[in-house]
């Protein structure tokens, strides 16, 4: 997909992107990032450390919602910023689901300012490991 600045309004939504956490894409992350914190490769260092089991890393989800913008955007290279809180953690087997909405337009600089979040749903309740999060991208 790719977009255009004069086709965007302010409390516009971007088209979300699901995916399903699994074992290999968090190994495959942790042999990518170099990250081999026990957490995210061994449940019972995951359970000793109060969680279910093993948990994604969050630079993985935050990898997942930059690959929503950029999936929108059309270029990588106009994803400026993103800056991402996390609240939650992601566990194996859970559907993460990233999205955003146009916050603000600067017609002078062609710059998109987007809240920006990755939700999951967890018994019956919407769970969210992004919130309160923002990208920039600006378009040619």
């Amino acid at each position: 997909m790719s977009i255009r600045f004069e086709d965007l309004t302010v409390g516009l939504d971007i088209p979300p992107l699901a995916k399903v956490v699994t074992p290999e894409d968090i190994r495959a992350y942790a042999e990518a990032s170099g990250d081999d914190n026990p957490l995210h490769q061994d449940d019972e260092a995951a359970i000793a450390a109060g969680f279910p089991g093993i948990i994604a890393h969050g630079m993985f989800t935050m990898a997942h919602l930059a690959s929503c913008l950029v999936r929108w955007v059309g270029d990588p290279s106009a994803l400026k910023r993103l800056r991402a809180a996390f609240r939650a953690p992601v566990y194996m087997g859970e559907t993460i689901i990233a999205g955003g909405r146009v916050k603000s337009l600067e017609p002078s600089t062609r710059t998109v300012l987007l809240d920006v979040w990755v939700t999951v749903e967890r018994g019956g309740t919407t769970e969210w490991p992004i919130k309160r999060s923002e990208a920039e991208i600006r378009l040619a």
